[in-house]
């Protein structure tokens, strides 16, 4: 019995067990560091960004060009935050597609569903007001 024992043990690969890497007496933790001053620049941007974003109220910027810089400022924030802070610039590729995609595809629908009410509104000014 103890020969089968050797033969088992001989087809199963070697398990190494590694400790954790030690420098000059203190123990690293395993895992990515990310140093202080990405976080300390996205911060910044950040508020860069806050700051156009209240600009484009003090201002006075009206109608479409209001609401796309606002919009922009929004969306260039949250992609920061998602990309820094979420940590989902180091992230798999597939795990991103997964967590960016779908709001991406609901801004697409709610953009053709925008273009589609503008024509059934188009249709029903033509076609019904000349009956009233």
């Amino acid at each position: 019995m103890t020969n089968v024992a050797v033969q088992i043990e001989e087809r199963q690969p070697a398990r190494h067990v590694h400790a954790p890497a030690v420098a000059s007496g203190v123990a690293r933790a395993e895992g990515q560091q990310h140093p202080i001053k990405l976080y300390l620049v996205v911060w910044g941007w950040l508020f860069v960004l806050s700051a156009c974003s209240y600009f484009v109220d003090y201002f006075g910027l009206h109608g479409y060009l209001r609401w796309s810089l606002i919009l922009l400022f929004m969306v260039l924030k949250a992609g920061l935050i998602v990309a820094v802070f979420m940590h989902m610039a180091w992230e798999r590729l597939a795990l991103a597609y997964a967590i960016l995609l779908p709001p991406v595809l609901v801004l697409v629908f709610v953009a053709i569903m925008t273009f589609e009410s503008d024509y059934t509104h188009l249709l029903r000014v033509m076609f019904f007001a000349g009956a009233a």
